[in-house]
This record gives C-alpha cells, sequence and structure tokens, in this order.
C-alpha cells in the first residue's frame, strides 16, 4: 500500500483518497519573473515523478499547478524593462511550459494563473472579513488576523507566540500583529490593479492558491505539494485563509520537496546561486538532468556538485547500453509487459516487486533506481545463458524507466548526444579505418586512431558484433 509523509502530521502514513479510485492534487507553481532555475526544476520534477506513479498505480489524478502572474518581483521586472507586466508573464509562461516539456514533464489537468482568480479572490477575502478572519488596515489595504485562527502553526510546527516573520511577511505600523499577511495590496502609481469593494489593488500572494485550489478541487482534497521552502509561510496562511472559510481541513496530506544545494547553501535567485534550467539543456541530456533530480529522494537535499551531471549521464549510460545492446521494440514491450509483472513470472516479477515496494514507500527513487541497475546488470548476464530471458529483463527495465520518465530516448541517439552529422561522418569514417588497420594488424595506427577518437570524446566498445561507440 502506498505510503506518504506527512509534512501535517509528521508521519508516514497510508495513503486513501477521498474518492477511491480517484486523487486530487495541487502543487504550487512559479513565479514567472524569470527562467526557472535548476532547483525550481527539482521540485516540479519531483512531483511529476509522484504524478506518473499515482497514475501507473491506477489512480485518477486531477493535477493543477497554479501559475503566479501578479507579484511584487513581477512588476519590478516589468518596470525595469519598461514594458507591461502582461508582457514578462506571457514571455516567461511560454518558456516555462518549454523548459517544462524538454524534461520530459507532464502537463498539469488546468494551470490557473492568478490574474484569471482575481473575481473569486475578491469574494473569498469578503467572506473572511465577514467570519472575522481578516480586517481592512488603515492604509486600505486587507490583512488576515492570524491570531484568531487558533491552528496557525500546525503546519510549521510552531508555536504562535515564538514565530517571526518570514518570506514575503511584511512589518509595518498598519497591522494589528507583526505576523499577519496581506490579502489585498492598495494600488500604487504605475503598478497593475482591479477595482475591489476596498478599492484599486492586487491580491497578496497566499491567497490566490486557496482560491484556486478550492475552486478546481473542493474544499477538502487530498494532496498538497511544494518546496519545502514554502512551508512557512505561505502554506500555513493557506490553511489559515481556507480553514478559516470553510471550517474543514483544507488537505489531507502535504509533501515538501528538499533543497537543491550549491556548496551547502539552498540554490535561489535571491542568493544569486543558481544555474537556470534553459542553459543547462543546452548543454546536458534532458533525460540526464531529470535522473539527476530523482537519484535522491524528494525529501532530501539534492547537492550540486560540479561534476553532478557528468555522472549522472555515466550512470544513465548503463542502462542505455542494456537497452541498445538488446533493442526492445514497442511492440514485444505491449506484447509481453503483462507477463512480467505477474507473482507466477518467477524470473522478473521479484524486480517488479522491488520496485513497487520502494516507490510505494513515499516514493524512494534511489531504491527503485537500484532495481533498475539491477534488472540491467542481469540481462547482461543472462545475455549469453538464455536470450529471451534477457530480453525480458530487458523490457521490464524499459516499462519501469517509463514509469520515473525516463528511458524514452533512442539509445544509439542518447549514447551519441551532441554529434552533429558532420562529426559523425567524421567518426564512423576513422572507427572503419581504425577497423581496416586492426584487420591488417596495424596496431599502431588502431591505436593511433583510438586515441584521436578519445581526443573528439569518443568512447570505443570493442565486441563481438563490431565496434559500437558513444560519447564520453
Amino acid at each position: 500500500m502506498l505510503k506518504l509523509h506527512n509534512t501535517l502530521t509528521r508521519t508516514t502514513e497510508d495513503f486513501e483518497s477521498l474518492v477511491p479510485g480517484k486523487v486530487n492534487f495541487y502543487a504550487c507553481g512559479p513565479t514567472v519573473y524569470d527562467y526557472i532555475h535548476l532547483g525550481n526544476a527539482r521540485t516540479f520534477t519531483a512531483f511529476d515523478m509522484v504524478v506518473r506513479y499515482l497514475r501507473f498505480s491506477g489512480y485518477d489524478v486531477n493535477y493543477v499547478r497554479n501559475i503566479t502572474d501578479i507579484d511584487d518581483k513581477i512588476i519590478k521586472r516589468a518596470n525595469e524593462n519598461n514594458e507591461d507586466f502582461s508582457a514578462v508573464t506571457q514571455r516567461f509562461v511560454q518558456a516555462f511550459r518549454e523548459d517544462m516539456q524538454a524534461l520530459g514533464l507532464l502537463a498539469p489537468t488546468h494551470e490557473p494563473r492568478a490574474t484569471e482568480y482575481v473575481p473569486r479572490i475578491i469574494e473569498f477575502i469578503e467572506k473572511l472579513i465577514a467570519a472575522d478572519k481578516a480586517y481592512i488596515a488603515g492604509n486600505g489595504d486587507v490583512y488576515y488576523a492570524v491570531r484568531n485562527f487558533a491552528e496557525y502553526g500546525c503546519l510549521s510546527n510552531r508555536n504562535i507566540d515564538e514565530l517571526e516573520s518570514g518570506a514575503r511577511v511584511e512589518v509595518n505600523d498598519v497591522k494589528r500583529d507583526p505576523l499577519d499577511f496581506v490579502l489585498w495590496k492598495m494600488a500604487k502609481p504605475n503598478e497593475p490593479a482591479w477595482d475591489s469593494p476596498w478599492g484599486a489593488g492586487r491580491p497578496g500572494w497566499h491567497i490566490e492558491c486557496s482560491a484556486m485550489a478550492i475552486d478546481l478541487l473542493g474544499e477538502t482534497f487530498d494532496i498538497h505539494a511544494g518546496g519545502r521552502d514554502l512551508i512557512f509561510p505561505h502554506h500555513e496562511n493557506e490553511i489559515a485563509q481556507s480553514q478559516g472559510v470553510t471550517h474543514k481541513l483544507f488537505a489531507r496530506y502535504w509533501l515538501h520537496a528538499g533543497y537543491l544545494q550549491l556548496e551547502s547553501e539552498k540554490m535561489s535567485k535571491s542568493l544569486g546561486n543558481f544555474f537556470t534550467l534553459r542553459d543547462l539543456l543546452t548543454e546536458h541530456p534532458a533525460e540526464v538532468i531529470r535522473f539527476f533530480l530523482l537519484s535522491s529522494h524528494y525529501r532530501s537535499p539534492l547537492s550540486y556538485l560540479p561534476d553532478s551531471l557528468s555522472q549522472a549521464k555515466s550512470a544513465l549510460s548503463r542502462l542505455y547500453t542494456v537497452l541498445r545492446d538488446l533493442p526492445v521494440t514497442v511492440h514485444m514491450l505491449d506484447k509481453i509487459k503483462e507477463k512480467l509483472v505477474q507473482p507466477h513470472t518467477t524470473a522478473t516479477y521479484p524486480f517488479y516487486q522491488k520496485f513497487m515496494d520502494a516507490m510505494d514507500d513515499d516514493f524512494n527513487t534511489p531504491v527503485a533506481f537500484s532495481v533498475l541497475f539491477e534488472l540491467a546488470h542481469t540481462a547482461q548476464r543472462l545475455r549469453a545463458i538464455d536470450e529471451m530471458a534477457a530480453y525480458h529483463h530487458v523490457a521490464l527495465l524499459k516499462y519501469l524507466g517509463n514509469v520515473l520518465g525516463l528511458l524514452q530516448e533512442d539509445p544509439v541517439q542518447f549514447m551519441q548526444t551532441g554529434v552533429t552529422d558532420g562529426d559523425g561522418e567524421k567518426i564512423n569514417a576513422l572507427i572503419a579505418a581504425r577497423e581496416a588497420a586492426r584487420a591488417n594488424k596495424n596496431w599502431v595506427e588502431a591505436d593511433r586512431i583510438r586515441d584521436e577518437l578519445q581526443s573528439l570524446s569518443v568512447v570505443l566498445e570493442d565486441g563481438a558484433g563490431g565496434t559500437q561507440w558513444r560519447r564520453g
């Protein structure tokens, strides 16, 4: 049975969806004022993995990932560029979607934008004021009265009297309490604004997610997810807002992805220590980046080092080598995959069960990866003994890799990623010349050609079926 570590209860629990066979899932999306960095991609990839596995397990998943398209940072960027804020957001929404598609992420079922939800946000704030959970400050802004919500601090496990203002919590003289957070900001000169009962203004950051999640998933839904940095104050504030109106449990399970760290510091735009995913995608195959991002348990910190992606490529190439040497067609996979995962299939079923056990244990991808490597090693070992058994193991390898969004590429193309047509012709000509030299027992020339190929970052693999090559 699937078990999830629930941030709300700080325990690992059996997962039971509200409606059998269906999962309503909300994940906090990007604030679109710049290209996303690798740390952002780690979070989005983690929850793409979760959605994929839930669907693989038979659930009908309604996956909502929002877009914050009105925010202080967006307005600042628009003013710096002397352009309308909507031009900034549209450009980076498109870039975000391109980057997610390139990384192999599934499109969400719904991708609501904050600006589309302003009328519902206003209605939500009106209900909070009527329930004495919010108030209009002297400057016209509307604030949530944190001390009027007895459960505040339940997610972050903090005592309200010990809490200090955190990210995006502004302390000023108009608030009744330093922890109160803004729901509606009155318009300032040269800022976008919408009409409201309190005057022209725009939503605060936290309120959008409550309005979107409840509208698309219901007052209580199954899973809410985001980066660990969102636990406080963002997700804490979402609970306060939502339950302050509905008086019902907001989300039943809360999942939080760990930080991506660069030299022991969280990767973030505010610290300036980040690599954009877009830049990395020009230098590394998308599956290599995806493999790296899933190589650590989603809740654990993941350290990015100078050789992290080269190590990921080397590891992933080991799997692709087996797929290249024992090619499994789509037709073959469709024909036999049901047999591979049945208990009576003594050869492959234990691998399938170990994979499922790992993923059912709060999506333990490191252990799931180890199963993939066991399958690859076993297939290579069986190749000379029982070719059909070897193919069955490779078929299961590809089948389970697909569950994680991996092993989607043509093996030969993956192994030769980054080689232009002209380079490919040169490499093949050199390999042919080396083969001729070896046939003539001209070992000096053969070694010289191998050295030349190595200088081109080409690794040769001599075997009974001839010489294969890959990028080093």
